[in-house]
């Protein structure tokens, strides 16, 4: 009987505590709670007087490689303003972009210059790849996205230990080549850029059905369609991030490493072993030199090949 009453007792006292506790918690949860709703409220009125999304005003003279955009075909101005809304509001593959357009385009520029290729072509590159060495679904490869055949066609070594898409020089000049090819045939850059997206053989095929001779008359499909008016913004939220709202310090954007040159005119058995030679790793000579496909280089013909070599004191590797 003692033994109830002692366990009576004390559940009687842990009922007093808990709701002493319970009590105690409610008011502090109402005092946060109105704590919260306050700091939820500056929270929002500081986002909407700070962050402000609003539609974009088109520059009059929008033009791709010197070729006047007709803005006054509303139909036309609401495809590039698509792209304008699309490619400044998707904030972080702008900020991609503006650093990784840093660190290649000057090795693009004087390539295009040497040709005779309008500038503005650097701006198909990032619409075609995002400046990466990347793989479509129908196999086009790097940064110009060229097709195996085409890139045969232009000169190219492409095999499974050799593929010369991945080198940044050699397909910027089979690029340029092509462009240059398809100027002469449609007499003017903004349709050599569409073809360059679609293949010459759709392009022709349009301009025969719908019996025009112009980019901006003709019906297309949705990514050709858009491609054109998508290169010119990025070209103009590249050349004037500030304009956009993107403000990028110059320490913060991408950049070349330096490198040296080394000729090879014989086979390599192993890509890590050579590597060392030269105080670096594999990884690191393969990023400067993606166009080595494999962990050797066969060349049994002994033909000459240009390897790039970073610099000492640019990468810090493991012993």
């Amino acid at each position: 009987m003692k033994i109830l009453k002692n366990i009576l007792m004390l559940l009687g006292v842990f009922f007093v505590v808990s709701t002493l506790i319970f009590a105690v918690q409610g008011e502090a949860d109402a005092t946060d709670g109105g704590t919260e709703d306050v700091a939820e409220n500056d929270v929002e009125k500081n986002v909407a007087d700070t962050y402000r999304i609003s539609a974009i005003d088109i520059p009059e003279d929008l033009n791709f490689a010197g070729e006047k955009v007709p803005l006054d075909d509303p139909e036309i101005m609401e495809r590039i303003d698509r792209e304008f809304l699309v490619n400044t509001y998707w904030q972080s593959n702008a900020v991609l972009l503006i650093k990784r357009a840093h660190k290649y385009f000057p090795i693009i520029e004087p390539i295009l210059a040497k040709n005779g290729v309008p500038d503005d072509f650097k701006y198909l590159a990032v619409a075609e790849s995002g400046l990466q060495n990347v793989v479509s679904h129908a196999g086009a490869t790097g940064f110009w996205q060229i097709m195996k055949a085409t890139g045969r066609e232009y000169g190219l070594e492409i095999n499974s230990n050799v593929d010369e898409r991945y080198h940044l020089e050699k397909s910027t000049e089979v690029a340029c080549a092509y462009l240059k090819k398809y100027k002469e045939k449609y007499g003017n850059w903004t349709l050599t850029a569409a073809s360059y997206n679609a293949g010459a053989g759709a392009i022709n095929k349009y301009l025969g059905i719908q019996q025009v001779d112009d980019y901006y008359d003709l019906l297309l499909g949705q990514e050709t369609g858009r491609y054109v008016f998508r290169i010119m913004a990025i070209k103009e939220i590249l050349s004037h991030p500030e304009k956009y709202g993107f403000d990028i310090d110059e320490e913060d954007m991408y950049k070349a490493v330096p490198t040296f040159k080394v000729e090879v005119d014989e086979p390599i058995l192993s890509f890590a072993d050579f590597a060392k030679q030269y105080e670096i790793n594999y990884k690191i000579l393969k990023r400067h030199n993606p166009w080595l496909r494999e962990p050797h280089l066969n060349n049994s013909s002994g033909k000459k090949y240009i390897i790039e070599i970073p610099y000492k004191g640019y990468y810090k590797t493991s012993k």
